[in-house]
């Protein structure tokens, strides 16, 4: 395992309001929305210099994360957690991430905790030239 391969920050519960739905009620009213975020990254020099800019300030992270979830609406919170997930990588310090929405509110007729969607997103994904070339496709010589 790379050094700091198995650090992490995570951010819980964090409550946010916004427009996002499928239906046009959701969009007009708006509703909570509850976001989970974890970031995969080295942590070791922020332990080493005590120092907050060697790290994620989840502080900060938390407000952009707020303005994309109370910002434009989307229809699908599949969309909202990919925002969130970009959002996230835009720090280069940060290698991977994991981001929930929950919708406590969803549209459903029958009784229900939670519904939520998470999506896991690396820096590798988000930027491809950044990613390792694995060679050509299974079965062919010139990888098309």
């Amino acid at each position: 395992m790379r050094p700091g391969g198995g650090d992490r920050i995570t951010l819980r519960g964090l409550r946010a309001y916004g427009h996002h739905g499928v239906y046009a009620a959701e969009r007009e009213r708006g509703q909570e929305f509850l976001v989970d975020v974890v970031l995969e990254l080295d942590l070791a020099p922020a332990a080493a210099s005590d120092d907050v800019v060697d790290t994620v300030d989840y502080g900060a992270l938390a407000d952009r994360l707020v303005a994309i979830v109370a910002g434009e609406p989307v229809r699908l919170i599949e969309t909202l957690a990919q925002r969130l997930a970009d959002a996230c990588l835009a720090d280069p310090r940060v290698r991977a991430v994991e981001v929930t929405v929950h919708k406590p509110a969803a549209p459903i007729r029958h009784a229900f905790a939670d519904v939520s969607v998470t999506v896991r997103r690396s820096a590798a994904e988000s930027c491809p030239e950044a990613a390792p070339s694995s060679g050509p496709a299974p079965g062919r010589e010139d990888g098309r």
